[in-house]
């Protein structure tokens, strides 16, 4: 199988995709052409998107920020919901300190934020 190489055909087989997908539905046969071309290039845009466009792991300081906009809340207000000081939450979203294990399973839950985020993995 090839794969794409420019940026010029990936934009090219986005197109094509998109031309694709009204014509393949889920009880389309596996053998039909369009399907096979549907699958064939989806997977090879989804690879160089992978390779060009990956956006990452977020980093919990980032997701704590954004949680914190969700949720309406300042770094005092912050610091009440997860019983800490504000100076310590501070800390944490200038990096300076990272939560204890303890904190990490309370931010979590408290912020429906993913533990492989609050622990870096």
């Amino acid at each position: 199988m090839t794969r794409i190489e420019t940026e010029e055909q990936y934009r090219w087989a986005l197109q094509r995709v998109e031309e694709l997908l009204p014509f393949v539905k889920d009880d389309t046969p596996l053998n039909d052409p369009r399907s096979i071309e549907l699958d064939l290039l989806s997977g090879m845009v989804a690879d160089y998107s992978d390779l060009h466009y990956s956006i990452g792991t977020p980093s919990l300081i980032d997701v704590i920020k954004l949680r914190m906009h969700e949720m309406g809340l300042n770094q005092s207000s912050l610091a009440r919901i997860l019983e800490i000081s504000p100076s310590r939450v501070s800390e944490y979203l200038s990096g300076k300190k990272t939560p204890t294990l303890k904190q990490g399973k309370k931010i979590s839950q408290t912020l429906n934020i993913d533990p492989a985020i609050v622990l870096g993995v």
